[in-house]
């Protein structure tokens, strides 16, 4: 059970209430994450603001979603495991593509070295060496890129864990975590 409300658009007014549309516009239906974030309208603001903002730069979504879903069973979250598979899908990688990303792994080089790159980050809470940026370089990013991954990495940090803290219902297809 979920340990927060869960705000839809009838429960509300105003900016959040517009905020709620929005969200429901672009998937078609509101997730019951944002609906567990819509208890403040600051932190949806700032959490669909950075989906919008980085859905504009210089990292595709497919590697977006492929950097989510390896965080995602770093952290146990059912919730964004299952959302950013599905949005994976969504952005043109296959299922084998998706999977191989849980485990932080690709056969692209340049994609395994951002997968390895994340998951060293959340593993380590930052505590990263010179060389695992440096393998980011070497693998073709520029310093744009690089710190673009460091947004996806902090977004869905932030997005693990309200829906693991909060409990909050995944409203998605599931998918198995990988064994630890």
């Amino acid at each position: 059970m979920n340990r927060i409300p869960l705000v839809t658009p009838a429960d509300t007014t105003g900016e959040r209430q517009q905020l709620l549309a929005q969200i429901q516009d672009a998937f078609g239906a509101t997730p019951n994450m944002f609906k567990a974030v819509a208890n403040s309208t600051a932190a949806l603001k700032s959490m669909w603001g950075a989906f919008g903002a980085l859905s504009g730069g210089v990292i595709n979504a497919k590697l977006g979603e492929q950097i989510a879903v390896a965080i995602a069973d770093r952290n146990a979250c059912d919730y964004c495991l299952a959302a950013h598979t599905v949005l994976g899908r969504n952005a043109g990688a296959t299922a084998e593509e998706m999977s191989a990303a849980q485990a932080a792994q690709s056969t692209d080089p340049k994609t395994a070295a951002a997968l390895r790159f994340a998951v060293a980050v959340v593993s380590n809470r930052a505590q990263i060496d010179n060389e695992e940026v440096e393998a980011l370089r070497i693998a073709g990013y520029n310093d744009e890129a690089i710190v673009e991954i460091m947004a996806h990495i902090a977004l869905n940090l932030f997005t693990n864990y309200v829906n693991v803290a909060f409990k909050v219902p995944v409203d998605f297809p599931a998918v198995k975590l990988r064994a630890k």
